[in-house]
């Protein structure tokens, strides 16, 4: 009967251990999409949360079907318009087709809008992005 028992519960905690990772929210599903001309904008700040100081920015960017494309420029630029302050822009780079990568400055807490300039072959767009940081 221990045996059983054992058995059991290694069982249900494999079950318990697949259900939590199926479940987990992952980060790049659940960030807002928009549109910015032919494109789809997806961004991530971090790990989630926007901080005083440098984020990473992950941007995944599509067509219109969802076909990830590569456009030859793309740019990030956070600005609090609420306070008047500006970042200056900070150029992406691509990590593969459809997904880039940069860093920005939020240099103080609260709403900022992080605007993304993208440019290319498609033609040309602009998706911002409200982010609150902490």
């Amino acid at each position: 009967m221990t045996l059983r028992r054992g058995v059991l519960a290694v069982a249900l905690a494999v079950i318990a251990v697949m259900a939590a990772w199926w479940l987990w929210p992952n980060a790049t599903k659940d960030a807002p999409q928009m549109t910015a001309g032919p494109y789809l904008v997806r961004m991530t700040v971090g790990d989630g949360a926007a901080r005083t100081g440098d984020n990473p920015v992950e941007l995944e960017i599509t067509d219109r079907s969802g076909n990830p494309v590569a456009p030859e420029q793309v740019v990030v630029e956070p600005a609090m318009p609420q306070m008047g302050h500006a970042v200056p822009p900070a150029t992406a780079d691509a990590v593969e087709v459809g997904r880039y990568r940069a860093t920005v400055e939020l240099p103080m807490p609260g709403q900022w809008e992080i605007a993304v300039d993208l440019s290319g072959p498609a033609g040309t767009g602009r998706a911002t992005f409200a982010v609150r940081a902490g």
